[in-house]
């Protein structure tokens, strides 16, 4: 018997504290309502204005528990202030404790200014005192949309936008052209997709030519390969494109750098005596790549040095 008698007191209990904790989503239209105002007022700086909206919507509603229009409030007065560190935690708890909230399209939106302002050049502050270029907080928080929203979702596409193309403003080509892979692999086709396969060869491109021009041909040429079957594909699938950003002159550079490649093996084998093993390169550059300068440097040293047996030594290991 005092066992049930204390069941039934601990199941009292509990029904009463259930009201004063459960979330309710009453009032959300007249919350939206409020949080489109406040939004434009903190955009003005108009702070004072917003918290006094926010502090009548909190009135409006004193027995309703909404925990998630606490955490928003929150976010949006550091943002006001700019407090962006702080305004994220704000937003970045809201959405993780609380991902069906009616707020968490106000809150993505925030977090993705943010993010904007950060790989604009916003500094961030750490440690307190050190202010530092807040670009890989920005990064961090457009993945962080992404995931949550995924980059089938116009929300997630604009992040990984956002970070493809603010790499290449960096000049981090390689960390751009996995980005824009990653978003080619979700859109394979339409704007986006020809976005990100353009993206693919202007990335892998530009990351050879950081190299200077006079040691380039001392690099790998994989990168190139690379660049020029994405510019051959997305001349494939959009030639009117093609030809407004000028394809065919790109793999035509692309072509000459890639002969001059071979061209200066053969050269280095015949600088130390190999000219058979040097011939065999000259005769590669003129076979793939007729078109180029490199080719007809290649023609002229196979003119000069040609070959005294009718069977090709095979080059040495440089």
């Amino acid at each position: 018997m005092p066992h049930n008698r204390i069941r039934l007191i601990v199941f009292v209990v509990a029904a009463v504290m259930v009201p004063s904790t459960v979330f309710s989503t009453e009032g959300d239209d007249r919350i939206l309502q409020a949080v489109a105002e406040t939004k434009k007022l903190i955009d003005h700086d108009q702070i004072n204005a917003a918290q006094d909206i926010f502090d009548e919507l909190q009135a409006d509603f004193p027995k309703i528990v909404r925990p998630d229009l606490d955490l928003f409030i929150q976010g949006e007065m550091h943002y006001g202030k700019n407090r962006y560190s702080k305004a994220v935690k704000s937003f970045e708890k809201l959405l993780t404790e609380y991902p069906r909230t009616s707020l968490s399209e106000a809150a993505l939106d925030r977090e993705f200014t943010i993010a904007k302002a950060y790989l604009a050049g916003r500094k961030k502050t750490v440690f307190g005192f050190i202010k530092l270029k807040g670009y890989a907080e920005g990064v961090r928080i457009m993945e962080k949309i992404t995931d949550r929203v995924g980059l089938d979702s116009t929300r997630g596409t604009e992040a990984s936008l956002a970070v493809a193309k603010n790499y290449e403003q960096r000049e981090l080509y390689n960390e751009a052209y996995l980005k824009w892979w990653e978003i080619s692999l979700e859109w394979d086709h339409g704007p986006v997709g020809k976005e990100a396969l353009l993206g693919m060869a202007r990335s892998k491109l530009e990351a050879y030519k950081q190299q200077p021009e006079y040691k380039r041909h001392l690099f790998d040429t994989s990168g190139l390969n690379t660049a020029k079957s994405c510019y051959a594909r997305f001349k494939l699938l959009y030639p009117v494109d093609a030809r407004q950003f000028d394809v065919d002159r790109i793999v035509e550079k692309i072509d000459e750098q890639l002969a001059y490649k071979q061209l200066s093996i053969g050269q280095y084998y015949q600088s130390t005596g190999h000219d058979k093993a040097a011939n065999l390169y000259y005769r590669m550059v003129v076979n793939d790549w007729p078109d180029t300068q490199a080719a007809q440097t290649a023609k002229e040293q196979l003119a000069d040095h040609p070959d005294t047996e009718s069977n090709h030594q095979t080059p040495p290991e440089k």
